[in-house]
């Protein structure tokens, strides 16, 4: 399944194609070439892919640590621990 956008080609459009719109397609189906509501020739414009990257890969201490950066635990209100990186053992304490 691919989401393609689509605007129209010439003129105005409906309200479903004037400021343009996504459809998703399935694998080998044929692009739009007209609106389905109002007939106008479209054009499919190109867009970003959508890609998934998760951040708590970027984020766990090890990963921190290795790119220079130091990680905390809160412990209780104002005090923290470390758990990563090269930073002071506890910031904090009095």
């Amino acid at each position: 399944m691919s989401l393609h956008e689509y605007h129209p080609a010439h003129g105005a459009g409906c309200a479903l194609c004037c400021y343009g719109f996504e459809r998703l397609h399935k694998a080998g189906e044929a692009p739009l070439t007209h609106c389905p509501a109002c007939g106008t020739a479209l054009r499919r414009a190109l867009a970003a892919p959508a890609l998934i990257d998760s951040a708590a890969r970027h984020l766990a201490p090890a990963h921190l640590a290795r790119h220079g950066f130091s990680q905390y635990r809160r412990l209780e209100r104002g005090r923290y621990e470390k758990i990563a990186g090269d930073g002071p053992d506890r910031l904090g304490d009095d």
